[in-house]
């Protein structure tokens, strides 16, 4: 039986037919360099951090993401760097590799910039083809390789002044094929990297002189799948503890919060509730998404 179609689903973790293939994070405002190239170095501030995400926490097999990354500035160059790590595992696929990026800052002045940005992505797709042997054993993909190495490439532009961010993006340039199958049989899908489309903004104002609000959007685009749109605000107080709200167009809800734990050191969490695909219902409702990130 030609099951290749429903193996191709679980290859790229959660179905392209209906939402993205690339890593979500309940910190997108704080991690820009994620989505988009242009804002390494950026930030006023050089970054090292890392976060680790589990989602849909009642289900066997749920994914599970795990992220290092860093953002540099080299003023002397008008650039910036960054890159990142990452494990994204769900059932019986994996995705892991390494995100490099490097951006061109036109200072445009008053402290505004303009950054252009490039990145190179290497990824790992892996199937462990125990954990599918019982179900689908007849299924000929499982005869070929269990993992596939793969390069792709992006692209993005950012504007940076002192209150306005705003940027967007294409990852996934090259739309790699993975590859799996290598047999005869006619397919009607085939499994390959698709292009992502990112948009994103924040505006940080400040009310009081201590306090800061900060409205932040995201909107990811990609064929055959429907657009997401993610916004919400955070709130910073003293520069010291922060707390936010947020949510995700017909799908989940999100609130997060964190302390500085001195003038360099960040620590946040944050919880988000679903209510489609998967409720409470379903006893898989929820996510949890942890970040420590450090200031130099």
């Amino acid at each position: 039986m030609k099951k290749i179609t429903l193996l191709f689903i679980s290859i790229c973790s959660i179905s392209v037919v209906f939402a993205q293939q690339l890593q979500t994070s309940s910190f997108y405002d704080m991690q820009g360099l994620l989505y988009n190239p242009a804002m390494a170095g950026v930030q006023s501030k050089n970054i090292v951090a890392a976060t680790y995400r589990t989602q849909w926490t009642g289900i066997s097999g749920s994914p599970k993401t795990a992220t290092l990354y860093g953002s540099f500035a080299i003023p002397k160059m008008g650039a910036g760097i960054g890159g990142y790590l990452f494990n994204d595992v769900t059932g019986p696929t994996a995705r892991r590799g390494l995100n490099l990026d490097l951006a061109k800052h036109i200072d445009l002045g008053e402290g505004e910039k303009l950054s252009l940005g490039i990145e190179a992505k290497l990824q790992q797709y892996s199937l462990d083809k125990n954990k599918l042997t019982s179900s689908m054993s007849a299924d000929p993909v499982l005869a070929g390789a269990d993992n596939k190495m793969k390069f792709d490439a992006g692209f993005g532009v950012a504007y940076a002044g002192k209150q306005l961010t705003i940027g967007a993006s294409v990852s996934q340039l090259v739309q790699s094929k993975l590859q799996f199958y290598s047999g005869n049989l006619t397919r009607t899908e085939e499994a390959r990297l698709y292009r992502h489309y990112y948009l994103h903004a924040a505006y940080k104002w400040n009310i009081d002189g201590v306090t800061n609000i900060i409205p932040n959007l995201l909107v990811t685009y990609l064929p055959n799948a429907p657009t997401e749109f993610q916004g919400g605000f955070t709130v910073e107080h003293h520069n010291i503890i922060w707390w936010g709200l947020s949510a995700k167009l017909k799908q989940s809800f999100m609130a997060s919060a964190g302390f500085k734990v001195n003038n360099q050191l960040k620590i946040g969490y944050s919880f988000d509730a679903y209510k489609t695909p998967l409720s409470s219902f379903d006893n898989g409702f929820n996510a949890h998404e942890f970040v420590v990130r450090y200031e130099f």
